[in-house]
């Protein structure tokens, strides 16, 4: 669950940017144990798929980002954490024998614009919907629900 008004540039920006690269290097961690995982099974099936939901939550606030923008904004932001962590190593020369496999780098080889839809190919599907827990209106969680139902 991420706090779409804690992400939006409509908040203090270094806050705002500070909330976006935690919450991006988080995933970048998180997906690329996953897209590992995929890749060291032998069997020729492969693991089962594997549903992952960004609930974008806090949407009933003025200042928050609707899901779409979020899911933008962890993209671009995942690809930023993704190029560092690849200069990093690239600079300093360390692990690049260990990081020459595919399976080290998250998404498309690690070049480009990371998207949610290159986890597809190591069967993780990535969905990031909208909702609030609470509001002035009562919680809407329907997308959520609606979520969990479908993949269970």
């Amino acid at each position: 669950m991420v706090d779409a008004a804690d992400l939006s540039s409509g908040s203090a920006s270094n806050s705002a940017n500070e909330a976006l690269r935690q919450t991006a290097e988080y995933l970048h961690d998180i997906l690329l144990l996953l897209q590992k995982r995929a890749s060291g099974t032998s069997s020729a099936k492969g693991p089962p798929n594997l549903p992952i939901l960004i609930a974008a939550n806090k949407l009933d606030l003025f200042t928050a980002l609707p899901a779409p923008l979020v899911k933008n904004g962890l993209e671009k932001e995942i690809s930023n954490v993704r190029n560092s962590k690849t200069k990093g190593l690239l600079d300093s020369g360390v692990g690049m024998d260990d990081m020459q496999e595919e399976r080290d780098w998250l998404g498309d080889g690690g070049g480009g614009q990371f998207t949610f839809s290159q986890m597809d190919a190591v069967n993780v599907s990535v969905k990031v919907l909208g909702g609030n827990v609470t509001g002035t209106d009562g919680p809407d969680v329907k997308q959520w629900w609606d979520w969990i139902g479908s993949n269970l």
